[in-house]
């Protein structure tokens, strides 16, 4: 695979040409850019792969949601609806996408909608009877056609961005130079314990202009996992022989969270549709064990006859210096574009 990428180097040299002069004309505005009268925030990568955009997007739920009407937006992925759906008590995964539901499961007071088309999205959810006060744009860095106030990039601890090339020889929808629509990077993934001077480090590397802030967070798995009727603490079934499967792009932080010598881990595709011979091989690998697995994937199981034997793990994203400063950076722009549509809306 490694030598395949090398040889398609002329056609991601291509690929980067092609994104480049679409983000000019973009920049230009040769292309429209539609802009809404209201917070909004793109949450986004340059590279394909998992680089914790859904606990950022929940991060920023806690955040805001106690104090503001929050609604997120996102394509969707591998959903089996079409156009737009606004999260109801009659959806699911399957209607959604696992991601938007996961949001809908867990935060009832939050609206969650999909659309491939963003700005349609966002005029969906203008036109509804309670509106949004702040939107939430899930993996929509590249989506140009929306102007967001506010982006946040994310890129991985262990795959910076910086040390990437374009698809098909890289994993990068975009050249580097796109990290300089941010307004804030979040290196992801970090090790709990990231010095000062390794911190610095890596911001050189990224090579950001003065105006952009870089923060630095990690994964934080709960100390319980979760099932159908019961909570079991990660200590005490650490050491009990299981089945961890995951259906995601970067599963082996999971498995080592979790696993001993004893357990089988079993990998399916990222935002995988698990079939009636999946559940099969599911039930037979466990045999009678306790299955755990990763809250995305969850979502799509729990309505499956696995459900009894089926847990999950909870993970969020936190911060590991300068949170308040993140926090402080994001409440500032919301109340400041706030306070600028009401003085608009007292001119008219």
């Amino acid at each position: 695979m490694h030598l395949l990428r090398k040889l398609l180097f002329p056609f991601a040299i291509l690929y980067g040409f092609i994104t480049s002069v679409r983000n000019f004309l973009f920049d230009k505005g040769v292309l429209k850019s539609t802009s809404f009268d209201l917070p909004v925030i793109a949450v986004g990568n340059l590279s394909v792969g998992g680089t914790g955009k859904t606990p950022q997007i929940e991060y920023l739920i806690r955040l805001l949601s106690d104090e503001y009407k929050v609604a997120t937006l996102s394509r969707g992925y591998k959903r089996k609806s079409e156009g737009f759906v606004l999260a109801d008590e009659n959806s699911n995964a399957e209607i959604l996408g696992d991601e938007p539901f996961q949001f809908h499961q867990k935060f009832p007071n939050v609206m969650v909608a999909v659309d491939a088309n963003r700005t349609n999205g966002i005029q969906q959810l203008l036109s509804q009877k309670v509106k949004p006060e702040i939107i939430l744009l899930d993996d929509a860095y590249q989506h140009r056609k929306v102007k967001a106030g506010f982006y946040i990039l994310l890129t991985s601890y262990g795959d910076l961005y910086a040390d990437d090339f374009m698809l098909p020889t890289g994993n990068l929808r975009e050249s580097r130079s796109g990290a300089e629509r941010a307004s804030i990077v979040v290196v992801t993934k970090c090790p709990k314990i990231l010095t000062e001077e390794e911190q610095a480090e890596i911001r050189i590397k990224l090579k950001l202009k003065s105006s952009q802030q870089v923060f630095f967070s990690f994964i934080d798995y709960d100390i319980f996992i979760y099932g159908k009727n019961e909570k079991i603490a990660v200590s005490e079934i650490k050491s009990e022989s299981k089945l961890l499967l995951a259906g995601i792009a970067k599963p082996k932080p999971f498995f080592d969270y979790l696993k001993n010598e004893s357990d089988e881990c079993l990998t399916f595709p990222d935002h995988h549709h698990f079939s009636d011979a999946d559940l099969d091989t599911i039930r037979n690998k466990a045999n009678g064990r306790k299955m755990i697995t990763t809250e995305k994937d969850y979502v799509r199981l729990k309505d499956s006859e696995l459900i009894d034997q089926l847990y999950y793990l909870p993970i969020k994203s936190s911060f590991i210096n300068h949170q308040q400063d993140f926090d402080a950076t994001i409440l500032e722009y919301v109340k400041k574009n706030l306070e600028s549509q009401y003085l608009r809306s007292l001119e008219t």
